[in-house]
């Protein structure tokens, strides 16, 4: 039943599948989702700065659960889950179920210090807690570094792989459309827009996603066939004298043997908790939305939304994707370098190609068009989230130091500069990121990201949690900490895992130390450096601690406040320039750019609007005891969920 499936021929041109339904579908998707973005955008650009970067922090938590999800399941993530399910089996799900204890750590914990202490960027709190310039500068930099190897370059990847597989098209042609339609789309900008937009993607990726699913595994007959079919998934091309056609034998397993697992049960919970808390409680992209809340109930919400939504991509995308190498064995299985480049031009393997070639083969005209849609929109909302706030992270952080107070042309000028080139490198990058790991693009997301990311993690958790930090400490622990996670980095390009058949030659300290495993040892490490630097140079000063603590927050204080109604006049100090700036001839350009790129002298003076938009941080009791209550279900959820498939 299994095998007829199997595509042992040249499968048939996907544009002939691709029916006058489906196109009309995309493109009424595509003009619904501008649309919400330009009426956005319109009322956002009376904002402030805070308007714009933090949606006027006025938005509800449905939005912003919604938008937490779709931010994190860009198009890489679908493409990445379903093929490293492909590959390996259910294990990675443990990537996504992980985030549960982090999103509430993030709205319990991080969202109430991060209110207290007035910021609006990441690198601006590391900033206020320990002073001087350079570690602000640093993160900057390397949220620019994460955002180009990790984001930009796999969502593009991804996003081209789709429209590769469904429409036939070349890699690098498909790339160039994705930028050209996201460079139309990022126009309409503003975080409000870019919300509610991810809130109707996330509702089309659902239900998209649970009719997919269910036609999957009607095709192999339930659920309860999925691991002996899967086991028997073998392409017909194999190498001699080679096991690595074979599914893994733990393939149903969630927590795998910690020196032999691909994905070890060690890491998968220590190592994976210091990736997670990197990504989820310091990333600007998605604490920015968490920030936006109306109040701290609200962003608890959101928070405990989100989780929900993460506990659905083991069946809507894992499990697809082991259903897609049990139908199409020889495409998504496939071994043999030849036969893998004819397939999908990519030597190593196949496996990413496994979610796109399901919609393409089993979804009917014009669900298959709306599929396509989303997986274009998704990419879209991630990349222009991703590349608005880069552009920021620029032009505030670093631009601002190198020139100060530079007139308005020229921080528009550097916006747009630091787009187009954070996009080339990332289109230079596709060709190496498409041969490393095996192929499995998740694999290699999360593996870059176990380099650079963990010392940013030691160094937020000790700002919050240990008043002692200072500013040489935590420095000094940065650099230790990169150093040695370029090492390794550089390790691994040199040397790559080696393909089916051939010898393992990779040193040891690649080979027998897992990438997760190097996570928890690099964030020990620079937990060292820095207590042991801060103990032994001066203590902070008072007023770097003061409101930038978990212990020194600033607590609220009797009822809240009735909210003013928002001022219809222009901003004074806003995003688009100071008082000063807002004179007519010097706000009529920065107004119409500033939907979609950074903007304004008042761009760079972030801590008056920031403090001018000063934040909720009160909640009723009833609602704190709901958030407190749904918490509690949701941890029950996931540690049930762990149980049964561990």
């Amino acid at each position: 039943m299994y095998m007829e499936q199997g595509s042992h021929h040249e499968m048939p041109a996907p544009s002939s599948r691709f029916s006058i339904p489906d196109v009309v579908v995309i493109v009424a998707y595509f003009v619904l989702n501008l649309a919400v973005g330009i009426w956005s955008s319109c009322r956002a650009n009376r904002n402030t700065l805070s308007g714009y970067f933090l949606g006027g922090r006025n938005i509800a938590w449905w939005p912003i659960g919604a938008s937490l999800f779709a931010s994190s399941e860009g198009s890489g993530l679908f493409i990445g889950l379903a093929g490293t399910g492909a590959a390996g089996g259910i294990a990675v799900a443990g990537f996504e179920w992980n985030a549960t204890y982090v999103l509430l750590a993030l709205a319990w914990v991080f969202v109430p210090v991060y209110v207290s202490s007035g910021i609006v960027t990441m690198p601006e709190y590391l900033q206020k807690r320990f002073g001087g310039e350079r570690i602000r500068l640093y993160l900057s930099s390397l949220s620019l570094l994460l955002s180009v190897f990790t984001k930009i370059s796999t969502d593009l990847y991804s996003g081209a792989l789709f429209v590769q597989v469904c429409l036939g098209w070349n890699l690098y042609l498909s790339t160039v459309l994705m930028l050209v339609v996201t460079a139309v789309y990022t126009i309409a900008g503003g975080l409000m827009a870019v919300i509610y937009t991810d809130a109707l993607q996330t509702l089309v990726m659902v239900v998209g996603a649970i009719i997919l699913t269910v036609t999957a595994f009607d095709k192999i007959g339930g659920y309860h066939n999925l691991e002996d079919a899967y086991m028997k998934a073998v392409p017909s091309k194999t190498i001699p004298n080679a096991s690595c056609h074979l599914p893994r034998l733990d393939a149903m397993h969630l927590f795998r043997d910690p020196i032999s697992g691909d994905l070890p049960w060690t890491g998968m919970t220590l190592g994976l908790s210091v990736l997670a808390t990197w990504y989820w409680c310091t990333d600007q992209v998605i604490v920015q939305r968490s920030l936006s809340a109306k109040n701290l109930s609200h962003a608890k919400a959101g928070s405990i939304l989100a989780s929900y939504l993460k506990m659905l991509p083991m069946v809507l995308i894992i499990m697809p994707g082991m259903i897609s190498r049990i139908l199409y064995p020889d495409d998504v299985g496939c071994v043999d370098p030849k036969e893998c480049a004819r397939v999908c031009g990519a030597e190593v393997g196949c496996s990413n190609i496994a979610y796109p070639k399901l919609v393409i083969e089993l979804m009917p005209s014009g669900l298959r068009g709306l599929m396509i849609a989303v997986m274009m929109a998704a990419l879209m909302s991630s990349l222009t989230s991703i590349f608005n706030s880069s552009s920021a992270l620029f032009t505030m952080d670093i631009w601002g130091k190198i020139r100060r107070d530079p007139p308005e042309k020229e921080l528009l000028l550097v916006g747009r500069i630091v787009t187009v080139v954070l996009v080339a490198v990332s289109v230079v990058w596709i060709p190496i990121l498409q041969n490393s790991n095996s192929g499995q693009l998740y694999i290699y997301i999360q593996s870059v990201t176990s380099y650079l990311a963990p010392p940013v993690t030691a160094v937020f958790l000790l700002a919050v949690f240990w008043t002692r930090a200072n500013e040489q400490g935590a420095f000094w622990g940065l650099m230790v900490g990169l150093v040695v996670g370029l090492s390794r980095l550089a390790l691994e390009f040199a040397h790559p895992a080696p393909s089916c058949g051939t010898a393992d030659r990779q040193p040891s300290l690649v080979k027998d130390i897992h990438y997760l495993h190097f996570a928890i040892l690099l964030c020990l490490l620079t937990v060292l450096v820095v207590v042991g630097i801060s103990l032994l140079t001066r203590p902070p000063d008072e007023s770097q601690i003061k409101n930038m603590t978990w212990w020194t927050l600033r607590r609220p204080e009797g009822p809240p406040s009735p909210r003013r109604p928002a001022s219809k006049s222009p901003p004074t100090n806003g995003f688009c320039g100071s008082e000063e700036d807002d004179s007519q001839e010097n706000s009529r350009p920065c107004k119409s750019i500033c939907p979609g790129m950074s903007c304004g002298p008042g761009f760079l003076k972030t801590e008056r609007p920031a403090r001018e938009a000063s934040h909720d941080m009160s909640e009723s009791s009833s609602w704190a005891r709901i958030c407190a209550v749904n918490a509690i279900i949701l941890i029950a959820v996931n540690i049930f969920f762990y149980a049964y498939f561990a």
